[in-house]
Formats: structure tokens, C-alpha cells, sequence
């Protein structure tokens, strides 16, 4: 019914307001393909938000790095009441998450910066038209817009982010050598990564982050993958993620409310 209710929706080709968990609500419209995974599975990325919503409280301070149109940041802002900074470089996608930011009444909960990440302040050519894909591209290549650059450091001055979800595609080292300060910060506990070069690595190691995999059935936090996890022997998460001062993380996990996703309190 989800799925046969939102094709009829979106053969008009006009944004639609649906419902989410609970009580938040996504504005979408046809080719939003991260978002409009949500209404068909509840969470597109499951395990991941599921992190997100378990782990975060009112107080935090959430980073949304590549916030797209800004469902973790509704998760965040809306369902759990942290702040949050969500950052996205392009001004179409901007006005979409602006958008949900709107219908979510999470003004006062967060402060947009329409940037891209990187190693310090500047300029970046940035890609036209991929939607979810728009990536940081060389000044040489075609259909390519200039957007302002920040480094992560500067973007936080003054407060530290529990948590931090980071896709850039592919951009994710650079955006690491503009935030040494914030990775050395202990108040930072949980990194959610699209995915972690070697130097990447190297620093997360440095700064006494480990990597984790989370079971949100059960609660459960390990250092290896859990049998949920796994399809054909494989690792199937989207994203890494890495926990410092993991008693506390666990502690914090354990003792969520659980969220309600579809028919089902989790």
C-alpha cells in the first residue's frame, strides 16, 4: 500500500508530505531516490539510523555532513531533539532540505550551512545534476559549479559534535585534514562513514576510535559483524562506523527509547 501509494502520488510530479516515524514527516517528489527509499522501508539505511536514533539525545550536537535533503537530520532534530548542522553545497538540494526543515517545524534545532566540506576555507567545483551523486569534481571538468568550501574546524568553533554522519562522495579524506581539531575532541563519540581510506584510518586509530558494528534488535555493539549483517558471508552495511569511549556509547544505546519503524517499536 506505501509503495503503490507513493507511485500514484508521484506520477504528478509534485512534492508530496508524507508521513514518517514518529510523528516526523519528509517532503518528496519522484527521483529522490535516498529519501523515497525511506517511505518503502522505513529507513533506507537501516542500521545506520538506527545508530543515529539510539544513540543520540536532546543536548547533542549532531553533524549531517552531505545532508542531501536532510532525513538524518529529521531523525536527529525531529525524533530526538539534538541539534544539528547540516551541511550541503548544492543550492538546489539546499532548498529541499530547507523544506524539510520547514515541515518538521526544526528551525530552532538547525542551522543549515550551503558549503562543501574540505581540508580549509575556499572555493570548489562542484557537479550539476546527479542529485544524491553531486560530488566536489576537478575546476577542468564539465557541468561543474563553483560553491564556497569550509573546513569542518571552523564550521564547529565554539562546540564539539557527539556524533558525526559523513558522505561526500568520495571527499571524505580532504574533509578529514580540515577537521584535526573536532577528531581530537573527546566529546566526539560516534563517526558514521561512507567509507575510510587508510589515512582516514590511521587518524581514527590516533584518535583512540575503534570500529563497531551495531545490531539495533538487540541493542548490541561489537567489534565484529553480527549474523544480521551478513549476506553470502558478506558485510552488508552501507556505511562504517567507529566509536570512541565505547562503555559510554553502549550505555547510551541500551538504555534508548525504543522508536517506532512501521509496525514495529524498535
Amino acid at each position: 500500500m506505501r509503495f503503490a501509494g507513493w507511485q500514484i502520488k508521484a506520477r504528478f510530479g509534485l512534492q508530496a508530505i508524507v508521513p514518517w516515524v514518529a510523528g516526523t514527516r519528509l517532503a518528496v517528489r519522484r527521483g529522490m531516490t535516498g529519501a523515497t527509499g525511506n517511505l518503502y522501508f522505513g529507513l533506507h539505511e537501516f542500521m545506520s539510523m538506527m545508530l543515529t536514533l539510539h544513540f543520540l539525545r536532546e543536548g547533542d550536537l549532531f553533524v549531517d555532513a552531505g545532508a542531501n535533503v536532510g532525513v538524518y537530520t529529521v531523525l536527529a532534530s525531529g525524533v530526538c531533539h539534538a541539534d544539528s548542522l547540516a551541511i550541503e553545497p548544492d543550492p538546489d538540494t539546499v532548498a529541499d532540505l530547507r523544506r524539510n526543515i520547514e515541515v518538521n517545524h526544526l528551525g530552532e534545532r538547525v542551522r543549515v550551512e550551503a558549503v562543501a566540506l574540505g581540508p580549509q576555507d575556499g572555493e570548489v567545483a562542484f557537479s550539476i545534476g546527479l542529485g544524491a551523486m553531486n560530488r566536489v569534481e576537478s575546476r577542468a571538468a564539465t557541468n561543474v559549479r563553483m560553491v564556497a568550501q569550509r573546513s569542518l574546524d571552523g564550521l564547529t568553533a565554539g562546540r564539539v559534535p557527539a556524533m558525526i554522519k559523513l558522505d561526500v562522495e568520495g571527499y571524505e579524506e580532504a574533509v578529514f585534514r580540515g577537521a584535526r581539531r573536532t577528531m581530537a575532541d573527546a566529546g566526539l563519540k560516534v563517526l558514521v562513514l561512507e567509507g575510510a581510506t587508510a589515512a582516514m584510518l590511521e587518524t581514527l586509530e590516533q584518535e583512540g576510535f575503534e570500529r563497531a558494528y551495531y545490531d539495533p534488535f538487540a541493542r548490541r555493539l561489537s567489534r565484529t559483524p553480527n549474523s544480521l549483517a551478513f549476506a553470502d558471508g558478506k558485510w552488508t552495511l552501507s556505511n562504517e562506523f567507529f566509536v570512541r569511549d565505547w562503555p559510554f556509547v553502549e550505555e547510551r544505546l541500551a538504555t534508548a527509547r525504543p522508536v517506532p519503524i512501521l509496525d514495529r517499536a524498535i
